[in-house]
């Protein structure tokens, strides 16, 4: 009995004898419920803070190159899992979070013109780069290494942020719900990632984003 990856006949089995689920035939039925609960909630995850935007016509106090180093992130993490072709419920919220965050930069972008000539340049180079990385038509070391990158991207994207919040003394049109359901969402995916069996540099990028710093 298995309905979009989940095997429930070793849970309804255990129920129909009168007996609680053991733990090993609970957890991997927890986690994929969850994965599957984070990457429904994860199409609506950075909803808030584009509806903040739209609705203020502004975006004071907003770095424009945290949201783009996000995009990069997230396109790196994405492209991994699936040339590692591990479980849709194990990275499926990345698909989501990349679209919404694309979207993002893109209104960022309406809302700051003109746009400098290096922004410019940053967002054609995407554009050319990023088909080539989903593609997995790199070397598999310079993948690897790509992929350990990401953490680091991920962590560096805060930084303007966080300098921009201290800068100005206000959060502006940062949007505090975005940002608290990211850091739930990760928390999370530690833990089911930990049950898919994903590779130890996977389980890492998760920890380093459930450690991001929510806006005050």
């Amino acid at each position: 009995m298995e309905y979009l990856g989940i095997d429930l006949s070793c849970a309804v089995g255990s129920l129909r004898h009168g007996h609680f689920p053991e733990k090993d035939c609970l957890l991997p039925l927890i986690s994929k419920l969850l994965g599957y609960a984070i990457v429904a909630a994860s199409t609506t995850v950075k909803l808030p803070q584009i509806m903040k935007i739209l609705k203020h016509k502004s975006v004071r106090g907003l770095s424009m190159i945290s949201f783009e180093l996000e995009v990069i992130g997230y396109t790196i993490a994405l492209a991994y899992c699936l040339h590692k072709g591990l479980s849709f419920s194990a990275y499926g919220e990345l698909l989501f979070l990349l679209i919404q965050a694309i979207i993002l930069v893109a209104v960022i972008y309406y809302y700051s013109r003109p746009l400098s000539t290096i922004t410019c340049i940053r967002a054609l180079l995407y554009s050319a780069i990023a088909p080539t990385i989903f593609a997995g038509q790199i070397d598999p070391l310079l993948f690897e290494a790509l992929y350990a990158s990401q953490h680091a991207i991920f962590l560096f994207a805060r930084i303007p942020q966080i300098w921009q919040n201290f800068s100005n003394k206000s959060t502006g049109e940062l949007s505090f719900l975005t940002s608290f359901m990211n850091f739930a969402g990760s928390m999370v995916r530690v833990f089911t990632t930990i049950q898919e069996n994903a590779p130890n540099s996977v389980l890492l990028a998760m920890q380093l984003e459930s450690q991001q710093i929510l806006p005050s």
